[in-house]
């Protein structure tokens, strides 16, 4: 039976200090979860159904994605048509970096829209992974970062203080620091609900509503998170399913996949060597 050709290419580029994806014929559905970092990406071909905060988004070829850290989202293909993505992944130290050179001033941006359907800007993300993949003079990578930063600040972006105020309760945000600093323990929803003195149901409901993801996936999430800056750091795989709470290598490997579309080992080469920029390709038959 023919199948699909399915690509993933990865790089990391040390001059910039972020990372790049370019998904090819990709079918997979993922999770509803959050990332740590910004995501600026767009649609190169085919159609996707995207949930972000409690929002739906039908995607196209040319639309714009754009996720501030810990805006909760997932997809899934429409009509099983394949996804041609590419985006930018740039972690807050940088964008918080790049920021204050461009407007002088110490804030957080904040994207104030998701999704910006047939943007131009997709042509200045484009840049952006073509400088990397081709690892052109640093100046060049630079400014096409800049660039892009820019037009999205101008047009997309707000400062977090005048964002407003619509994040987790003080309760919750008690309950999401215990987990972050607890997450390689067997945390309990027992454990998590006498520390809010509620019940079980209450805690499931206000949770989910206020963070957008269940207690269940926001550790899953912070897991996959943490173990994918000790795979950074070079650290084997089967120590940072230990580190980070998964049972058994197998069950760590099924959730980093599920999450970042990626196997750990995967993920970790384009950590491995010295240059610039890195790339990882990994092809796969679909059927």
């Amino acid at each position: 039976m023919s199948g699909n050709q399915e690509q993933r290419h990865i790089y990391y580029d040390r001059d910039l200090g972020i990372e790049a994806y370019q998904l090819s014929g990709i079918v997979q559905k993922f999770p509803n979860h959050f990332h740590e970092y910004y995501v600026i990406g767009f649609i190169e071909g085919g159609k996707r159904h995207l949930w972000c905060k409690g929002q739906e988004y039908d995607l196209k070829a040319g639309d714009l994605i754009l996720f501030n850290p810990r805006d909760n989202h997932y997809c899934a293909p429409i009509g099983r048509e394949l996804l041609d993505y590419r985006a930018v992944n740039i972690h807050t130290d940088v964008m918080l970096s790049i920021a204050r050179e461009i407007t002088g001033k110490d804030y957080i941006p904040h994207f104030t829209q998701n999704v910006v359907y047939q943007s131009e800007i997709a042509l200045s993300v484009a840049e952006v992974y073509e400088a990397m993949l081709l690892d052109m003079p640093k100046l060049k990578k630079e400014e096409s970062l800049f660039c892009l930063i820019d037009q999205i600040l101008q047009e997309y972006a707000a400062p977090f203080e005048t964002a407003g105020d619509d994040g987790p309760g003080e309760k919750t945000k008690m309950l999401c620091s215990y987990m972050e600093q607890h997450l390689a323990e067997n945390i309990a929803l027992d454990d998590l609900a006498s520390m809010i003195g509620a019940g079980k149901s209450y805690l499931l409901r206000s949770f989910t509503k206020e963070v957008g993801v269940s207690p269940y996936r926001y550790l899953q999430t912070i897991r996959i998170e943490r173990a994918k800056k000790l795979l950074e750091q070079g650290i084997g795989p089967i120590d940072v399913a230990g580190m980070t709470g998964f049972s058994d290598q197998s069950h760590f490997t099924n959730y980093f996949k599920e999450f970042i579309g990626l196997t750990p080992k995967q993920y970790q080469r384009i950590f491995s060597d010295t240059l610039p920029a890195r790339e990882i390709i990994i092809e796969n038959e679909v059927n």
